[in-house]
This record gives C-alpha cells, sequence and structure tokens, in this order.
C-alpha cells in the first residue's frame, strides 16, 4: 500500500474542486498550493507532512487575526470570507481533539518532565506540539500548561 501524503490529498482536492467548478474552494486551494512551492523554491527542500501541517496551522491563524480586524470595522463581508477559508484548510487537517484528551496530554506530559514550575513550559510544549500539530490550538495549549503549572 502506497502512503498518501498530504500534498497528494491538496492536489487530488484542487482536481476534484476543479470538477466541481467550486471557485472559492478552488482559489483556497490555489493558494495553500502557491504557499507550499514557496517555501520549496525559497529553501530549496520539499515539504513534509508535518511541515506541510504547521503552513496550514498559519494560515489559519493569520486569517483569525484578520477576522478580528475586520469585525472591528464592521466588515462582516470580510469576515465571512475569511471564516469559509478556515473551514476549507481545516478539512486538511487531522481531526481535532476535544478538550478532554487535550487535558490529559497536558497532564501526561507535565508528569513525563517532572515540570514544576513556569520555567519547565518550553520542555512540556517540546513534548506535545508533535502529538497536537494540527490538532489543536496551540496557542489554548499553552495557556492550559501555565494554569497547571501556576497552581
Amino acid at each position: 500500500m502506497i502512503a498518501v501524503t498530504l500534498k497528494d490529498k491538496i492536489q487530488t482536492s484542487m482536481v476534484e474542486t476543479m470538477r466541481s467548478q467550486n471557485k472559492a474552494k478552488l482559489g483556497v486551494i490555489r493558494l495553500i498550493q502557491a504557499a507550499i512551492k514557496q517555501i520549496e523554491v525559497d529553501e530549496r527542500i520539499i515539504l513534509n507532512d508535518e511541515q506541510i501541517l504547521n503552513l496550514l496551522d498559519k494560515m489559519i491563524r493569520q486569517r483569525k487575526d484578520s477576522i478580528q480586524y475586520f469585525e472591528q470595522a464592521k466588515r462582516d463581508d470580510l469576515v465571512q470570507k475569511e471564516s469559509d477559508e478556515i473551514v476549507i484548510i481545516q478539512t486538511f487537517l487531522p481531526t481535532p481533539l476535544g478538550a478532554e484528551e487535550i487535558e490529559a496530554l497536558v497532564r501526561e506530559a507535565i508528569q513525563t518532565v517532572g515540570a514544576a514550575s513556569i520555567r519547565d513550559m518550553g520542555k512540556v510544549m517540546a513534548i506535545l506540539k508533535p502529538k497536537l500539530q494540527g490538532r489543536a490550538d496551540i496557542g489554548e495549549v499553552g495557556a492550559l500548561i501555565k494554569a497547571q503549572l501556576g497552581s
């Protein structure tokens, strides 16, 4: 059995989207592919699934930031456009973890490294980041770690 990479899934989705003539989704997929290609050309590497997940997470964060600015400017049309793009990008991410699963992973990581204070947060994040990439908001996980280490 041949392993299907995330890049392959994105390419397949683009072909299917072209056939269905969904221009909005096609535009987002092309943005994803352009971002991947830009990094590959600039750094002269071929991105693996983990690097592509990092890129997709970054794209989602950018759109969430944009949504905040557009809401302040009362530009509901642009808020909707960015929200729709987030939904499309998320289709390429693994299934998100629930709050209980994230809390369990955080507790396990804290015990594994023997974290006692906020100074050990980097060690905890080093263990969690590969497990949570694309499956949880790392910023929220950081806040959860601080809460558990702060008490």
